[in-house]
């Protein structure tokens, strides 16, 4: 019977134990792959002390543990290798099909991980604690914006989630809600007033310069259409007979690309109809609308309805930018301030105002686009106090209207029984 190894201390190693000469332990095993690897450590066990100057990485049995119930699950140890940037990269790969903006989007968030050093990290180091700790950074170091971070955060959990599918980890550092560790800092595009949105576009109808975009303001005030929508119609999309908008397409803008996508969900293709203001804003646009000798085509589609100096469709940051300057301009004439407007800030007081009527949600959901009824709801939920009371009085209105016709078919009633009595 051959003798059992010992270390130093006289205690028994197990099957793939060892200690070398300087009295660093080391355990070597077959992983998942059929390679051997091997673990070191300067403990053998958690009470062992360090020596001075020597990192404390845990004891090996402790380490040796982890990787006999990772092996025994079928988890491959150590992440596999990955790197954080390396995950996301693979993950990215497997993302076929995906619209521009998307596209656009990982490359920021790849091109954000290749910079910082939290992308040279070793998947299976990165602990719960560590993805907090770092998107933390990101918002108090980086001054990146909640929105930002959420949209870094919406590639990388997906990414460890796969990871884990895989059987690389075991479990997601990413599963959390970012509210419950970050502040969420995002301006919310608030509705505006009617006496404001009248305010605003007396003024551009008034105004020498901005007049020429008045008609494009007041449609977008009036349909809640998304300017990537509203930048995309053309001739064709408009029914001028029969009043109706057909809304299935958008013109973007991608770094430098410009170019025709399908709209984000199948309830964004709709055909709404024009209200007699919007008919007449959309009559007179075609009516000036200039006489090209060629009619700019992006991606098979021509006769776009309003164009820049250069001759070339009008996108959404040309109307984000006409909306900022007249704002200005308004508020620099005028003691009484207008807040921010923008083509997104025309399509929430455009559900607002829809909903402060009392439109039907299913109706209002159909007009704006919405696939998710939740998205239509919460439009509910921005009304104010004044609307309550609104709301009521109209309500007080609609009660006292039927007491009253109440009280005339009792007295028709009564009426009746005397004249049978007489009778």
């Amino acid at each position: 019977m051959s003798e059992k190894r010992r270390d130093n201390k006289n205690r028994i190693l197990r099957t793939g134990e060892s200690q070398r000469a300087d009295g660093k332990y080391m355990y070597r095993y077959v992983d998942a792959n059929g390679k051997t690897q091997s673990l070191y450590s300067w403990k053998l066990v958690r009470t062992d002390i360090v020596p001075e100057g020597k990192k404390d990485n845990g004891a090996l049995r402790d380490l040796e543990k982890r990787v006999r119930r990772d092996l025994d699950d079928e988890i491959v140890p150590y992440g596999d290798g990955y790197t954080v940037l390396e995950l996301v990269k693979k993950y990215v790969s497997q993302k076929t099909g995906v619209k521009n903006t998307t596209k656009a989007g990982y490359g920021t968030v790849i091109n954000w991980l290749t910079s910082d050093s939290f992308g040279s990290k070793r998947i299976d180091k990165v602990k719960l604690s560590d993805a907090k700790i770092w998107l933390i950074k990101l918002q108090q170091e980086n001054h990146k914006s909640y929105s930002t971070i959420h949209t870094i955060r919406g590639v990388v959990r997906p990414a460890f989630r796969m990871a884990v599918e895989d059987n690389i980890l075991r479990k997601n550092p990413f599963d959390f809600e970012l509210a419950t560790v970050l502040v969420n800092d995002s301006v919310t595009r608030e509705a505006i007033t009617r006496k404001e949105e009248r305010t605003f576009l007396e003024f551009i109808k008034n105004d020498k310069h901005y007049s020429q975009y008045y008609d494009a303001m007041y449609i977008l005030f009036k349909t809640g259409m998304r300017i990537s929508e509203f930048t995309g119609l053309t001739i064709s999309d408009l029914d001028m007979k029969n009043r109706t908008i057909n809304i299935n397409h958008q013109l973007q803008k991608t770094g430098t690309l410009v170019y025709i996508e399908t709209n984000k969900t199948e309830a964004g293709k709709r055909v709404i109809p024009m209200t007699d203001g919007v008919y007449e804003a959309f009559k007179h646009m075609l009516e000036v609308r200039p006489r090209l000798k060629v009619e700019p085509m992006i991606d098979g589609y021509s006769g776009f309805l309003s164009f820049d100096k250069d001759g070339k469709p009008r996108i959404a940051m040309h109307w984000e930018k006409y909306f900022k300057h007249a704002v200005d301009k308004y508020n620099s004439t005028y003691r009484v301030q207008l807040p921010e407007i923008t083509p997104h800030v025309c399509r929430h007081t455009y559900c607002s105002n829809m909903a402060k009527s009392g439109m039907n949600p299913k109706v209002l959901q159909y007009l704006m686009g919405h696939s998710d009824i939740s998205v239509t709801l919460n439009t509910y939920t921005h009304l104010k106090l004044d609307d309550a009371k609104d709301e009521l009085e109209k309500l007080s209105q609609v009660w006292e209207a039927e007491k009253e016709i109440a009280r005339t078919e009792n007295k028709s009633d009564l009426h009746s029984v005397d004249n049978r009595k007489h009778a």
